[in-house]
């Protein structure tokens, strides 16, 4: 219970100082938010520089402007958008469903053949799949997303025709059909950090008194592994499977620009060049909780995959 309490205080100050500086970074930017917002320069008359000022209270002192942001926010009033002149949550709520369908396609991609090919990795270690395994992982790690983006589509959307060029697609067959291929530019690089934490983690425990134990008690070496080798290692793997899916809501940027997909990201780039400060805010604000969500949720399930960790905390 107190380790409980002390977990949602910690989230609690961290969303209050990430916001603020949030909401501060923006400000500090170089030009004058007023302009920005009124967006015309003709239209800068000083009048219409007064009014804009008192309704977003920018004629206030930077904590009341907070406060004010804040409060709206907490109710899911996100302010409007000096571009798309319409309210940001709306913005948001029609571009994040393309961000999680990606996100959620990448993640079980890499989730899956990261933790297959770990598994293969430590099986066949110090032979030659091993190698070959870990040389090939290492080889997408350090090839940039938006690279492997590219090649994609020009083989397999442009030269093969098998899957669309841009676009997220609409409704669930329509979006498995247009989301493998920037699922997989998103995912390469993560399969290779899944499968080497699968891999160290299950070496550590092949030498454990109670994976020799099953082995004198007679049991096959497929179920050792499975039963005894891979389930106590599962703590650092869904660790940083997590911390990979918290990384990708907020790092799809590179791929929604190649793929043509209208997400968060895509939007973020948009209202940063446009000086929206309110979308720029909104989509910050928006990445910091999901980073928080995700951790929290994989803290409350960590317990299950790995009974030690309770036992630790307790």
């Amino acid at each position: 219970m107190l380790r409980a309490l002390r977990r949602c205080a910690g989230m609690v100050l961290t969303l209050v100082v990430s916001s603020f500086l949030i909401f501060a970074a923006m400000y500090a930017a170089p030009g004058d938010p007023a302009t920005f917002l009124i967006g015309n320069p003709e239209e800068a008359t000083p009048e219409r520089i007064a009014a804009i000022e008192a309704q977003y209270h920018l004629n206030e002192p930077l904590l009341n402007q907070y406060w004010h942001w804040a409060r709206n926010a907490f109710t899911g009033d996100l302010g409007t958008s000096a571009r798309y002149r319409q309210p940001v949550a709306d913005l948001m709520a029609s571009r994040l469903p393309n961000t999680l369908s990606l996100v959620g396609y990448a993640a079980l991609l890499f989730t899956g053949f990261g933790i297959l090919l770990g598994v293969l990795a430590t099986v066949r270690r110090r032979r030659t799949t091993d190698s070959v395994i870990v040389a090939a992982t290492t080889l997408a790690a350090s090839v940039p997303s938006f690279v492997i983006g590219i090649l994609l589509v020009s083989q397999f959307s442009v030269r093969l025709g098998w899957f669309p060029v841009a676009g997220a697609g609409e409704g669930f067959f329509d979006r498995v059909h247009h989301l493998p291929l920037p699922a997989v530019a998103l995912s390469l690089g993560a399969v290779a950090i899944v499968s080497r934490v699968t891999r160290q983690s299950m070496v550590e425990q092949f030498d454990a008194e109670h994976v020799e134990f099953a082995r004198g008690f007679g049991l096959s070496e497929r179920k050792v592994i499975l039963r005894h080798v891979l389930r106590n290692a599962w703590g650092p793997i869904v660790t940083m499977i997590s911390l990979i899916m918290a990384s990708m809501l907020a790092g799809t940027v590179a791929v929604e620009s190649v793929f043509g997909i209208s997400g968060v990201g895509a939007l973020l780039v948009d209202a940063i060049n446009a000086h929206d400060f309110a979308v720029v805010q909104a989509v910050l604000l928006y990445m910091v909780v999901a980073y928080m969500i995700v951790t929290l949720v994989v803290d409350l399930l960590l317990p299950l995959f790995d009974p030690r960790i309770k036992v630790n905390a307790a």
